[in-house]
């Protein structure tokens, strides 16, 4: 009798595996194409919340795209919504942030993350990844009247296409805890990716133009 019920435990366990690594094969589906930025969504494994990616093309090289994204103490004068962007500790190799968002819409959040960055030489270029992961324990507390994010995971990946062209892809999952409806929160999950890469693309060609 224990054995069956132990067969029928990690066959239930197996199944659970399965459903969740089919999940995240799953395909990207588009669901905005706008200022020649394709957005993409996709489900993600126990949440009702969606997995996103963004590809655009910003004319400037790839290590003009990345010193803007690696600024990260600058965000507050072109990021949307970015009202505090405070660095904890910065390695060659990493980054940790403390950052606080005004939405308006709701009351501000907050979080720390660690970002992990590499690069290595390619055809065109140097190609960049920067990749951040929740590290709230090493920053401030939570604050009274501000949201702390506890779910946030993304990453920017830059590679150079031409000597002044940069594909970019941004990644991103995230429950920023606004109260509404999944297809609400979705739809503004979009709209700020939207606004995100039109800010880096006009950052980027402000400070690479001047250079």
């Amino acid at each position: 009798m224990n054995q069956a019920i132990i067969a029928a435990s990690i066959f239930g366990i197996a199944l659970a595996v399965s459903a969740a690594e089919q999940a995240q094969k799953e395909d990207w589906k588009l669901v905005k194409q706008t200022n020649g930025v394709a957005i993409y969504s996709r489900l993600h494994p126990g949440s009702h919340l969606k997995e996103f990616k963004a590809i655009g093309e910003i004319d400037a090289p790839s290590d003009a795209v990345h010193k803007v994204i690696d600024d990260v103490e600058a965000y507050p004068t072109f990021m949307p919504y970015t009202a505090e962007a405070r660095v904890i500790e910065r390695k060659h190799n990493s980054i940790l942030t403390y950052q606080r968002i005004s939405p308006k819409i709701v009351s501000d959040r907050d979080y720390t993350i660690r970002i992990d960055k590499k690069s290595w030489p390619v055809d065109k270029g140097v190609a960049y990844l920067s990749e951040w992961k929740p590290a709230n324990e090493h920053g401030p507390a939570e604050q009274p009247g501000v949201f702390r994010i506890k779910l946030l995971k993304g990453s920017w990946s830059l590679e150079p296409v031409a000597r002044v062209k940069t594909r970019a892809t941004y990644f991103v999952f995230t429950d920023s805890g606004i109260s509404v409806p999944p297809f609400l929160a979705n739809t503004i999950s979009e709209t700020g990716i939207s606004r995100l890469f039109a800010a880096v693309r006009k950052q980027v060609k402000e400070t690479y133009q001047a250079r």
